[in-house]
């Protein structure tokens, strides 16, 4: 499980991160360590998910993949969309969310209406079964809990996502599923098996992750699907600096 390797490249692997394994040694070992040791390689982050989120991270294998991989995520020219899964449904079917991230004062982050520094998150939402309601999630910006805050903000926080008022479940519903993106002149398509616990292996949530998967691989740009609701310009040349790269 610490080492589910998707894909090997001779400058990185693609690994399915397990939900609940931290990519930082704070107790002890972090999944990136206990992944490396596995191994038998030192291998570097360049991005980071969430303890809570499961799904695709990219390890480098050296130190020049690293920077590379790292100025890539830092200047969003690696597309990723995730699946989350709610209790609720939320305000529209589809559209993009967008605005500040502040902290708030219980130390969690919030969305504002002020556009400044907007984080931008597109979605889709469909039925997943049992009264819940799937969501394609594909972030433009990569903020801290982004994608967290931008689903309490539609009124539909993620299933297990009890910090923004989501219904208690197992797990945190939020798996990192694709990364899209060009290497060496060769676009490198990643992709993460669906988790095997909790709501995400209801038939009806099942099926419409294939018929996603389906959509998304029908088009061959690097921003899948003409459902989404791609930010103006010029809101993305207001996004400020990434964040969610290796810290």
């Amino acid at each position: 499980m610490t080492a589910d390797v998707l894909y090997r490249h001779t400058d990185f692997l693609a690994l399915n991160k397990p939900a609940g394994a931290s990519m930082h040694s704070e107790d002890g070992p972090g999944w990136v360590v206990a992944v490396s040791r596995a191994l038998g390689e030192s291998l570097l982050p360049v991005h980071r998910l969430d303890r809570a989120t499961s799904g695709l991270v990219l390890l480098a294998r050296h130190r020049d993949a690293a920077a590379a991989l790292g100025e890539l995520f830092a200047g969003r020219r690696i597309d990723k969309t995730y699946l989350g899964i709610s209790a609720r449904r939320p305000v529209k079917k589809m559209g993009l969310v967008a605005g500040d991230m502040v902290r708030s004062r219980d130390g969690n982050w919030r969305l504002t209406r002020d556009q400044q520094h907007p984080a931008l998150t597109s979605f889709i939402s469909a039925a997943a079964g049992d009264g819940r309601r799937a969501f394609w999630l594909k972030p433009w910006t990569g903020r801290t809990h982004q994608l967290r805050v931008a689903m309490k903000a539609m009124g539909a926080p993620l299933l297990g996502d009890e910090r923004y008022g989501g219904a208690p479940a197992a797990r945190l519903a939020l798996h990192a599923w694709t990364l899209s993106f060009l290497w060496q002149g060769e676009m490198m398509h990643c992709l993460a098996p669906l988790p095997s616990d909790d709501a995400f292996v209801h038939p009806v949530f099942q099926d419409q992750a294939r018929e996603w998967l389906a959509l998304q691989q029908s088009d061959a740009t690097p921003h899948p699907a003409a459902h989404w609701t791609r930010p103006a310009d010029a809101l993305l040349a207001r996004v400020g600096m990434e964040d969610d790269t290796w810290q």
